[in-house]
């Protein structure tokens, strides 16, 4: 299923209605971006007509809330919200009642769990997921580390990394540690070309912070000559025959081994699938 993202959105003015396309409604009193990531982990569950994901974020009024909800009526569709002050959360809980659209509280439920569990209260204060907190710069000190060390431009930071991924070309190495990088993991990739020397540093690299990543030949082919029609070349050339890439596989394979590595097969898995499990292993030894 697809999904693109209008932004935030304002509700006024009426589209036209899309047959062909679903609308799933954004609602947020800070900039929306959980209740989205929440959306589109689950449009990934569904294969169906076309859905596009509108945002609407800063919430400050029951007016806004109305108006939304009467879009959302429109086109037959509802809205996912993460609001956290306690009026806009029961004005929207009370117009989507009144106006006989679903509403899905995103973030509600954790609130009131936590709440009730810890005895605690919430701060109620919107964005705060944001704030450029210890992490945030964390985060911004791991994807410049793994942006200055992807695909092999320096073997000096493979030894300072948290986390090492090999690989041959076109197994996803280079997004994958873009967003290890966002979840604050200091990421250095190598690409594993037979041609080219590993560097002495990739072997003294604690096993454990090594992730091989492995793919079907015929999944790497399509890529790769999908690759060459993308940049203007033949799709014969030997970067995408079936011979070339697995004698790579081969070659990849027993580096990984001598390496003693965990492999994980990347094929038909998406980034976030690939990320989960790279996470879990790495925290679960740390």
């Amino acid at each position: 299923m697809a999904a693109t993202t209008s932004g935030n959105d304002s509700t006024r003015g009426t589209n036209w209605l899309n047959p062909d396309e679903h609308i799933l409604y954004i609602c947020s009193d800070s900039v929306g971006e959980t209740a989205e990531a929440v959306a589109r982990a689950t449009l990934r569950q569904f294969d169906s007509r076309k859905v596009r994901l509108k945002r609407i974020g800063h919430i400050r009024s029951v007016e806004e809330i109305r108006n939304l909800l009467k879009e959302a009526k429109l086109h037959e569709s509802f809205v996912a919200y993460t609001l956290v002050q306690p009026k806009l959360r029961e004005a929207m809980k009370n117009e989507a009642l009144k106006q006989g659209v679903r509403a899905v509280d995103i973030m509600g439920p954790m609130l009131q769990a936590f709440t009730d569990t810890f005895h605690d209260s919430p701060k109620r204060q919107p964005g705060l997921l944001h704030e450029m907190d210890e992490f945030y710069f964390k985060r911004v000190e791991a994807v410049e580390f793994s942006v200055r060390y992807d695909d092999g431009r320096d073997p000096s930071g493979l030894t300072e990394a948290q986390i090492v991924l090999l690989g041959v070309s076109r197994t996803s190495k280079t997004p994958l540690s873009m967003f290890l990088a966002h979840k604050g993991y200091k990421v250095a990739n190598w690409p594993l070309v037979p041609e080219t020397r590993i560097p002495d540093e990739l072997f003294q690299v604690d096993p454990s912070k090594v992730f091989g990543l492995t793919m079907n030949a015929e999944a790497i082919h399509k890529i790769r000559t999908e690759r060459l029609k993308a940049i203007g070349l033949p799709a014969g050339a030997a970067y995408a025959s079936m011979d070339r890439i697995k004698s790579e596989l081969g070659y990849a394979e027993s580096v990984m081994e001598r390496i003693g590595c965990t492999v994980i097969d990347v094929t038909n898995k998406a980034i976030e699938e690939t990320a989960g499990l790279i996470m879990e292993r790495y925290d679960l030894q740390r």
